[in-house]
């Protein structure tokens, strides 16, 4: 694995093209000015790597992956894990995690299957700049 990565970060693996994903990364950037949370692309060289090593789909996922502590956190599992992560307010979201996790993921599924529709496309991968580009894994 990339010599880059602290050992205590966690990656945020994200669909680059999708924009409600972009929009997590950029939510999330400011809220964790520890740097505690590292970010690559699911299309990207790195994010194929990590998934492979976790035994998760390199093709085919669709989902926010967080990769913290040598586990792998999808869908609702991942969002609420970085909601916790972050701390203050975001916290409130933590409880969910005792909900049956089909009930999340459907609704999870539920938006996933819709994002692009709501929240548009790109063309090509998110090309991050200024301090956020220090925080992405390539």
């Amino acid at each position: 694995m990339d010599e880059d990565i602290p050992e205590d970060a966690a990656v945020v693996l994200f669909d680059g093209v999708c924009n409600l994903c972009s929009g997590f990364v950029q939510f999330i950037f400011p809220r964790d000015p520890e740097g505690k949370y590292r970010f690559a692309s699911l299309q990207s060289d790195v994010g194929r790597e990590l998934l492979a090593d976790h035994d998760l789909p390199t093709d085919e996922l669709e989902s926010i992956v967080l990769i913290e502590d040598g586990e792998a956190y999808v869908k609702s599992a991942a969002v609420i894990r970085i909601a916790a992560g972050l701390g203050g307010a975001y916290r409130l979201l933590a409880p969910f995690r005792h909900v049956p996790r089909s009930v999340r993921d459907r609704v999870y599924d539920f938006v996933a299957d819709n994002r692009y529709r709501w929240f548009g496309k790109k063309d090509r991968c998110m090309m991050p700049s200024g301090d956020v580009e220090s925080r992405f894994i390539e």
